[in-house]
């Protein structure tokens, strides 16, 4: 088990702490998801994201080695800015891994891998870790600028999708104009000896602390996917409805052959929003069938929940592609079948 630098702070603040990508981190805390969910959509919370990895990849040969190994293609951007990408299995073009790049400066990168993947993301690309060199503070909601603005102004300036290199109280830190939940916010990458002190400084502006659980209502609100449930093996991102993020005018990346074919013959299912009535959460893996359609079921659910902010149940699921939005469907969760249609993503759109 790993552990964040964090970690007396999480338990000094009563959080229930779980094992998460090999991690040790807050899932809530004493005030609950709810809470912290809500205080996310109408004011601002700060999640420590410092599970997630951080690939160093520098030098004259960087820039052409991400863009022959991940799909995006980074001529749309440009030092200072980041980009959401894939890394993609070369023999059937699914998702090995959903990545974030951080373009630091001309020949330096910081690729942002999910807990889990690090190792596999590195093995594909090189480069240095450096994840237990920092933590990352993640500051979201309408309100995450202004009330960071009063400890760390340099940082709630950063745009979305920028990136720059800031110090606070003489550290040195990287900030992007990032995050999961679907709200405004930046990403803060700090040393791990100054961690500390940029929380307590964070949270003191007003800040509230929040953990995975409500990191995960949230992007399932936003209808963000998730690796292991949307995204994974057999997964393609055209499945997953994100077509662009397919550097298709770039002559190579790892599994395009793979993909071209797939574009060529259509998917075969589609990643789509189901609104469900009730305050019954559906859940992952549940099957779905088209409501009134006796037999079997269409597809199954990869993620669902309880929506805080809409008051019902929501879900993601693969169906096939040709069925319309609005069309009724039935969540079956162990047995009980959860009446619902199908909805335009996101669920719920930013403050």
């Amino acid at each position: 088990m790993q552990y964040s630098p964090l970690d007396n702070t999480h338990r000094s603040l009563g959080a229930k702490m779980v094992p998460f990508g090999g991690w040790d981190m807050p899932l809530q805390y004493a005030g609950g998801t709810l809470t912290e969910h809500l205080e996310c959509r109408r004011g601002a919370v700060v999640f420590d994201v410092s599970h997630l990895g951080t690939v160093r990849v520098q030098g004259p040969d960087a820039f052409a080695l991400l863009q022959d190994c991940l799909t995006n293609d980074l001529r749309k951007v440009s030092p200072g800015r980041a980009q959401y990408t894939h890394l993609l299995d070369e023999s059937d073009g699914s998702v090995l891994d959903d990545i974030i790049v951080w373009w630091v400066r001309d020949d330096v990168f910081d690729v942002m891998p999910n807990a889990s993947n690090t190792d596999r993301v590195t093995d594909a690309l090189g480069g240095s870790e450096t994840t237990h060199e920092r933590a990352i503070l993640a500051v979201q909601g309408p309100s995450a600028r202004s009330l960071l603005a009063t400890t760390f102004p340099e940082a709630a300036n950063v745009g979305r999708f920028r990136v720059s290199e800031l110090s606070w109280q003489g550290v040195a830190c990287t900030v992007a104009g990032t995050g999961y939940t679907g709200e405004d916010g930046v990403e803060i990458a700090v040393p791990v000896g100054a961690a500390p002190a940029l929380w307590d400084a964070i949270t003191a502006a007003g800040v509230h602390p929040a953990g995975l659980g409500a990191r995960d209502t949230l992007r399932l609100e936003a209808g963000l996917p998730l690796h292991g449930h949307e995204l994974g093996p057999g997964i393609t991102p055209l499945q997953a409805g994100l077509g662009w993020v397919v550097g298709w005018d770039k002559p190579a990346f790892r599994g395009r052959e793979a993909l071209e074919r797939e574009r060529t013959q259509g998917v075969h299912r589609l990643l789509r929003g189901i609104a469900t009535e009730g305050r019954r959460p559906p859940r992952a893996e549940c099957p779905v069938l088209v409501a009134g359609v006796a037999g079997v079921a269409v597809g199954s659910t990869t993620s669902g929940n309880f929506s805080p902010v809409l008051e019902h149940g929501v879900a993601l699921a693969f169906l096939p592609p040709d069925l319309a939005d609005g069309t009724e469907m039935s969540v079956d969760v162990r047995g009980t079948m959860l009446p619902g249609r199908i909805v335009r993503l996101p669920f719920v759109k930013k403050a």
